[in-house]
């Protein structure tokens, strides 16, 4: 008996996930019964967090739309300008406050992240089990370069990373939850991810080196691991690559 077959076509940056067959163009979809279109899109290598907008002939539909024979399905990623309101608007609502999990992969870039002031939960013995049960438990949205930890049906917030290099992979996030005006830079501590607290130089000076406490002044301290930050040369360099290539505008940042 010859299976079903539907016509798909991925639409902007989801075309990234896909086998080169498919890239751009209308692509056959072979099935028995009657799948799901998220079991099509996820079986064709799309997690469905990508995903916001899906037609089936023309007609906006939800995850759990079941194919035909002959249908023609078109999907779209993330919209950032168009407004599809009156649509089935597939993606939840942005969580009230932007936080995050990452994956084993990806500790360079919580680390940068935690420097631009976001709540970022790493750890690299984390399994994928438990970072989905974090993500729902806290609320925080799943950054992973495994594209099946966001095809687990509890997954409800997520993004695939598809770049390789740290600082590209910081724009990525950046552009994607549109946070440039949300960095609050070197609030957070880089190693455990805990919001700084100002200290008073009077208190630290035994754990200051010589040069370090005859030049500055203002110091802030991590209440989890006791580490102590100030405004060096380091603070400078990243200030400026911040401003040079992360952020849509300057900001004061003291």
């Amino acid at each position: 008996m010859k299976p079903n077959q539907s016509i798909f076509r991925f639409y902007e940056e989801l075309n990234d996930l896909l086998s080169g067959e498919r890239f751009k163009r209308d692509s056959p979809y072979h099935f028995d019964g009657n799948p799901t279109v998220k079991d099509a899109i996820e079986a064709m290598g799309v997690p469905h967090t990508e995903v916001d907008l899906i037609l089936v002939n023309g007609v906006s539909v939800d995850f759990a739309c079941r194919l035909r024979d002959g249908d023609r399905v078109s999907v779209y990623p993330v919209f950032e300008s168009l407004d599809i309101r009156d649509l089935t608007h597939l993606r939840p609502e942005p969580l009230r406050r932007t936080r995050f999990i990452l994956d084993v992969h990806l500790g360079k870039l919580a680390r940068y992240l935690r420097m631009l002031g976001f709540d970022c939960l790493y750890r690299n013995d984390l399994e994928d089990e438990e970072i989905v049960a974090l993500s729902v438990d806290e609320k925080r949205i799943i950054l992973t370069r495994d594209r099946g930890i966001l095809k687990q049906g509890r997954v409800t917030h997520g993004c695939l990373i598809r770049k390789e290099l740290v600082d590209d992979q910081v724009r990525e996030v950046l552009k994607r939850f549109d946070l440039g005006g949300a960095i609050r830079p070197f609030s957070r501590c880089t190693a455990c991810n805990a919001s700084l607290e100002p200290v008073n130089k009077a208190e630290i000076r035994s754990e200051l080196q010589p040069r370090t406490e005859r030049y500055f002044e203002e110091f802030y301290r991590c209440p989890f691991c006791r580490k102590i930050f100030w405004k060096g040369s380091h603070y400078d360099r990243m200030t400026a690559k911040i401003r040079d290539e992360f952020r849509k505008e300057p900001i004061k940042l003291d």
